[in-house]
């Protein structure tokens, strides 16, 4: 029970709050959320670290450069999941049956801001969710061993940054992330079928972004941009409903991984640009978290494989105010079988996006995208004989089924006047 007890915790901590099913299935892969950015959904997040938005300043801060005067973006993404366990017949508990649908939709806010305080610097700040979302098991169902009643994680991370323009070939940026997280977590342990374990954490992590900008000729650009791995540090407790147990205060490190994100612009003619990205997350560094202060040593055997995401898309200029784009992606899920459980059944998804842009006047513009991401059906298998590190002793054999829909809109506004163009230009922009 008490093995049990604490691997919760862990879940409702910090980072590993996120590792729901809703989380896993409508963010990146692992339990990281995508949704940053209403112009780069629209694309399926093609070419995003080559920049083309001030949202860009997620993937790539040297991106800012790009923005000229005294900008603010402020983006909110709608995420509507379905996820579904159907259980089968190696449960323990097959008789209590399986699930509907245990995704909550969530909203997912970011804001962007961008100064250029000289001819060639720039001060940047992103203020992101970069993991989280909602899940609400029954407390009575054939995995509960795994995953009951509701849970939730909320993260908030701000990065200030800096970009630099050294010519019109090459630019750079760095920016420093401060991330708060903040979770709590309902699981039911074994033995007392209606007993309830409630979990609550809270953690502060710490790393950096950084990336350059190269512009070889007037129609490409390529970007590359890195955000550093977080070790966050949580501290959070433990309390039993209808168990007499105490309270316990625990704490640990979650290993949160790096991202490199490479994308590319190409305009093929005045209305139509190319885009492209490829970027790899480095889940495999989350390895097996240990956690101080639980009645029993526990270890958490995460073991992530690396998680991909291949993308391509394009824009069209339809009129000096309008931009139509879309783009298709293929996301290589971090999380494999052997070592899924309900909590964490992600798997791989293909993204298929289309989205927006109108300039309302010179200084204020708004975008609007919407995605539906095809996820894979999960199988989970926890028995003594599958060999998953998960597995504390109740079988649990079933699939999760899964799709996610996704609507994005963004405000974006100059606060400065800026320089009109010469009509000649607007299309090669």
């Amino acid at each position: 029970m008490a093995f049990r007890g604490m691997k919760a915790v862990l879940l409702a901590c910090g980072g590993i709050g996120a590792l729901l099913v809703v989380t896993a299935d409508a963010n990146a892969g692992g339990f990281a959320v995508r949704e940053q950015s209403a112009w780069g959904q629209g694309t399926s997040y093609a070419g995003v670290a080559a920049g083309g938005d001030l949202s860009a300043m997620f993937w790539n801060p040297a991106t800012m450069t790009q923005m000229p005067g005294f900008q603010s973006e402020t983006v909110l993404s709608g995420i509507l999941p379905s996820a579904s366990n159907t259980v089968g017949a190696g449960s323990t508990l097959a008789a209590f049956g399986g699930t509907g649908n245990t995704a909550d939709a969530a909203l997912v806010p970011s804001s962007y801001y961008s100064w250029q305080f000289r001819p060639d610097m720039w001060l940047g700040l992103s203020v992101n969710s970069p993991y989280g979302l909602a899940v609400d098991f029954p407390i009575i169902w054939a995995g509960r061993d795994y995953a009951a009643g509701s849970s939730y994680l909320k993260t908030y991370n701000a990065t200030p940054s800096f970009a630099y323009r050294i010519s019109d070939l090459i630019s750079i940026g760095f920016g420093v992330q401060v991330q708060y997280a903040k979770a709590d977590l309902s699981l039911g342990p074994t033995p007392g079928l209606f007993a309830l374990t409630e979990l609550s954490g809270h953690g502060w992590g710490y790393g950096f972004t950084a990336g350059f900008t190269l512009t070889p000729t007037p129609t490409t650009t390529i970007g590359l941009g890195y955000r550093s791995a977080i070790n966050q540090d949580i501290d959070g407790t433990i309390s039993f409903t209808g168990l007499a147990l105490p309270t316990t205060n625990i704490s640990t490190t979650v290993n949160l991984p790096d991202t490199v994100s490479l994308g590319l612009r190409q305009r093929l003619t005045p209305q139509w640009t190319g885009l492209a990205t490829v970027e790899w997350t480095n889940w495999s560094r989350i390895g097996t978290s240990v956690v101080s202060g639980a009645p029993l040593p526990t270890t958490l055997p995460f073991q992530y494989k690396d998680g991909w995401l291949f993308s391509v898309g394009a824009e069209y200029m339809m009129t000096e105010k309008m931009k139509l784009r879309g783009g298709v992606g293929f996301e290589k899920s971090p999380i494999t079988d052997d070592v899924g459980i309900p909590l964490l059944p992600d798997n791989d998804r293909y993204w298929l996006s289309v989205g927006a842009s109108y300039q309302m006047t010179p200084k204020l513009s708004f975008d609007l995208a919407y995605s539906h991401v095809f996820v894979k059906s999960t199988p989970i298998n926890i028995t003594a004989a599958s060999g998953n590190p998960w597995f504390d002793g109740i079988d649990y054999v079933g699939a999760v089924d899964s799709h996610i829909d996704i609507i994005s809109v963004a405000m974006k506004y100059r606060w400065d006047t800026p320089a009109a163009a010469p009509v000649s230009q607007l299309y090669h922009k």
